[in-house]
């Protein structure tokens, strides 16, 4: 039986994705050796991230044609921006980061870029477009986090980072990434081999991308 395309994307990416669970990052998130500024760092960049991530799917809304994916995008802005963000805003409580700060705080040059590539594939292209070019970002955390839980069961209950990984390996968090595997192979049925490579293409500089954000956290480089 042929694999599904999300499966293609999977395996294309995994000399990438490897590289995310050996992070000194993603290790000290899991261990709870991650230095308090190098998290709070991310944690900033991650929420000005998140803003324009969840424009990528408010433009899926405007350029789908059936009625159930755009409810299906429309579902995904409100879990961005109500769900994933939530988390953030937690954090953000407890490390003391006020509106003002996140207000001032520039986006990194690295989170510029990454999230400018996601937004112009979506702009030149269509909603299986867009659902590719947000699944490498969706799809790692959730591997990231439930691999920190298989590595260290007590990761999720660490007092400061395991609220992180929790929200990562929750059953909402999963619906939401299993919603856009679904649409992705929906969508990629009967594509030409052409647009395939193309889509894998994408969703290998996506992964590149979200490599490049954890290096981007722990050096907080600007």
């Amino acid at each position: 039986m042929e694999p599904s395309f999300s499966r293609e994307l999977w395996e294309s990416a995994q000399d990438i994705w490897q590289g995310y669970h050996t992070h000194p990052f993603v290790r000290g998130l899991g261990d709870g050796t991650l230095p308090l500024d190098k998290f709070r760092y991310f944690m900033i960049q991650d929420y000005l991230y998140l803003f324009e991530y969840a424009k990528l799917f408010a433009l899926g809304v405007a350029k789908s044609r059936d009625r159930q994916r755009m409810q299906m995008f429309a579902g995904m802005v409100y879990a961005t921006l109500n769900g994933e963000m939530g988390i953030h805003r937690s954090y953000m409580r407890r490390l003391g980061i006020t509106e003002e700060e996140l207000s001032a705080t520039p986006a990194a040059l690295a989170n510029v870029s990454y999230t400018h590539y996601m937004l112009s594939v979506g702009y030149a292209g269509d909603d299986l477009d867009i659902l590719v070019a947000v699944l490498a970002c969706a799809w790692s955390y959730q591997e990231i986090a439930r691999e920190l839980v298989r590595q260290n069961p007590q990761a999720a209950e660490h007092p400061l980072y395991g609220e992180w990984v929790q929200g990562y390996i929750s059953p909402e968090y999963g619906r939401t990434v299993e919603e856009n595997i679904a649409g992705v192979d929906a969508l990629a049925e009967g594509i030409s081999p052409e647009r395939k490579a193309y889509l894998r293409e994408v969703f290998r500089c996506c992964s590149r991308y979200e490599a490049g954000f954890w290096d981007m956290a722990y050096e907080q480089a600007l």
